[in-house]
């Protein structure tokens, strides 16, 4: 069977560029022998125009509309399929035990972690592979082992849930790139003793870094939080540079009572700690 798989956006690196991917309406050009299209929506703010997409595209072959944005629970883990097997990515577990308020991940998949078959990738983005059984942790570090290129751990680990054998495993892998994440105040203790070992484990900031979620208002939080301010995000940051992690500053985007101007200053700020060199040569200033 052969299937168009239909994107709103191309993502530099992550979506397919194969003879059967599409990021626009079908022309005079599309094939004639697609049985199947799917159109994968990732980002909330695609939904209006892979809608769009469905109306043209079921006159070639029957649509399938589905994907992140709209809740769809994935399955097995099909290399190619909806990011690019070249680059590396693989998905070898679904679900999150946690509930936080900022994801939608455990809402989508499921609060208890279902490994799946692993398949062979270098780019690990499940949603909380350390919440996964140890076997299953150990038989992702072993296949990462035989691996081309060095892995890259940018779904994320929980601090919390970082145990020093996984530093071990990680100490031998030397990763390419790993990311921690400070989404509430709950994380901070735990990221503060991730850091620690990892850095005793010589993974520091040239390996490690860390999603700093900012820009949220109580709205958002369902008043389990305050708004956020530049003021109190920048001291995060900042905070996670002094313990010898790079941070990224992950801007929430559902913010509800944002106007232009405030959603602009957020936007403008972000950037100064979300681009790697100029976090980069922040924190080579502070060291010197």
């Amino acid at each position: 069977m052969k299937i168009a798989r239909v994107f709103p956006r191309c993502v530099r690196n992550a979506t397919p560029v194969d003879d059967l991917a599409f990021y626009d309406h079908p022309n005079v050009l599309t094939p004639r022998y697609i049985d199947k299209v799917m159109i994968s929506v990732t980002f909330t703010w695609d939904v209006k125009r892979a809608e769009e997409l469905a109306k043209t595209w079921r006159h070639v072959a029957p649509v399938m509309l589905g994907g992140p944005a709209l809740g769809s629970a994935g399955g097995e883990f099909v290399p190619g399929m909806f990011l690019r097997a070249d680059m590396g990515y693989t998905i070898t577990s679904r679900g999150c035990p946690n509930s936080c308020w900022f994801c939608k991940a455990w809402q989508r998949e499921g609060r208890t972690p279902r490994p799946i078959a692993i398949k062979d990738g270098w780019n690990v983005l499940d949603s909380n592979l350390l919440a996964c059984p140890d076997e299953h942790i150990n038989a992702v570090f072993n296949m990462l082992e035989r691996q081309p290129r060095r892995a890259r751990f940018t779904g994320g680990m929980e601090s919390a849930r970082l145990k020093d054998w996984h530093v071990d495993r990680l100490a031998r892998l030397r990763p390419e790139i790993l990311y921690l994440a400070y989404d509430t105040p709950d994380d901070r203790e735990p990221l503060h003793r991730a850091a620690d070992m990892l850095r005793r484990a010589e993974l520091g900031s040239h390996r490690t870094r860390c999603y700093v979620l900012c820009g949220w208002t109580t709205a958002d939080t369902i008043g389990v939080l305050k708004d956020d301010t530049i003021d109190a995000a920048e001291a995060r940051c900042r905070e996670v540079a002094n313990i010898g992690i790079m941070p990224m500053a992950m801007l929430y985007d559902n913010a509800k009572s944002r106007d232009a101007s405030d959603a602009r200053q957020w936007r403008d700020w972000r950037y100064t700690w979300a681009d790697p060199s100029v976090v980069g040569a922040k924190m080579r200033k502070a060291k010197g």
